[in-house]
C-alpha cells in the first residue's frame, strides 16, 4: 500500500474510499463486489489506482463504470488507461464531455504557469507531475453523459460544481454523507501554503467567479465528510469547509 493513504465511509449503500497520494486523489465506490471508480489520477498512476482497489480487497474487473469530475490530466489521465484496460463506461456532466473527448482544452498551460513557475512549491510540483504525465493530451473518445437514471454501484448522486471547469461535477455518496468535490473545493495543494479546506489556485481555474458561486453552493449541503481532488480526507461540516475556504 505504500503510495498511497486509503481513508472510508460506511453507508447504506456501501463503502466510499478517498484514496490520497501527494498529487492527486481518486474515489473507489464499493457496494457488494460491484465498484464504481470516480477519477483516476495521472496517466502515470494507472497502476496505483489498480493498487489500491486491490487494497481494498476488490479487482479491477469489477469495476461496473466510472464517473469523472472534471477531465484535467489529473482526473482523465490515468482514467483512460484503465478504460482502454478493462473496458468499463465513463460517465460525466454533459456539458464536460465534449472537454473529456478533447474537442477543446480547458487546462491550465505555460501562460498560466509562467507567472507563478519560479516559486519553490511551483517547482517541485512540476517536478513530481511532469514524470506522471502532466503534459498529456489524451482524452476520452467514448466519455458520455450521465445517463437517466444514473444507476452505478454505491449510489453517486452528481452535484452540478462548474467553474474549474465548464462541465466540473461534484457527488455526494455514502448515503449524501459524504461529498466528492473534485477540484472545486480541496483541502490542499502541493502549490499550496494553506492547510484545510480552500479554493485551488486560480491559475487552475477555468472561470474563478463560477467556481467560487459553486463553492457558496456547498455552503447549504448537509455531508459531513469531504472527499477533495486534493489534499487530505475533512471530517466535519461541507457546508462550514466551504465557508471557511471563502474566506480565505
Amino acid at each position: 500500500m505504500s503510495g498511497f493513504t486509503i481513508e472510508r465511509v460506511d453507508g447504506d449503500a456501501g463503502t466510499a474510499y478517498l484514496v490520497g497520494t501527494g498529487p492527486v486523489n481518486w474515489v473507489v465506490l464499493q457496494e457488494g463486489s460491484d465498484l464504481t471508480l470516480i477519477d483516476g489520477g495521472y496517466p502515470g498512476q494507472a497502476d496505483a489506482v489498480v493498487e489500491s482497489i486491490r487494497a481494498i480487497g476488490a479487482r479491477p474487473e469489477d469495476i461496473r463504470g466510472a464517473l469523472l469530475t472534471h477531465a484535467h490530466v489529473d482526473h482523465l489521465g490515468g482514467l483512460a488507461k484503465l478504460q482502454k484496460r478493462y473496458g468499463f463506461d465513463v460517465f460525466m456532466d454533459p456539458v464536460e464531455v465534449a472537454h473529456a473527448r478533447r474537442e477543446y482544452l480547458q487546462q491550465a498551460d505555460v501562460r498560466d504557469i509562467a507567472p507563478i513557475a519560479y516559486r519553490p512549491r511551483v517547482l517541485r510540483w512540476l517536478a513530481t507531475v511532469t514524470p506522471l504525465g502532466v503534459l498529456s493530451r489524451t482524452g476520452l473518445p467514448d466519455a458520455q453523459p450521465f445517463p437517466e437514471p444514473l444507476d452505478l454501484p454505491g449510489r453517486p448522486k452528481p452535484v452540478a460544481a462548474h467553474g474549474h471547469t465548464d462541465g466540473h461535477s461534484a457527488y455526494l455518496v455514502a448515503d449524501e454523507q459524504v461529498l466528492v468535490s473534485g477540484d472545486a473545493l480541496v483541502s490542499g495543494h502541493p502549490i499550496s501554503a494553506i492547510a484545510g479546506p480552500q479554493c485551488i489556485a486560480d491559475a487552475f481555474q477555468h472561470d474563478v467567479d463560477e467556481a467560487r458561486r459553486t463553492v457558496g453552493d456547498f455552503t447549504r449541503l448537509d455531508a459531513t465528510v469531504l472527499y477533495p481532488g486534493h489534499g487530505p480526507v475533512h471530517r466535519g461540516s461541507v457546508a462550514d469547509a466551504a465557508r471557511r475556504a471563502l474566506d480565505i
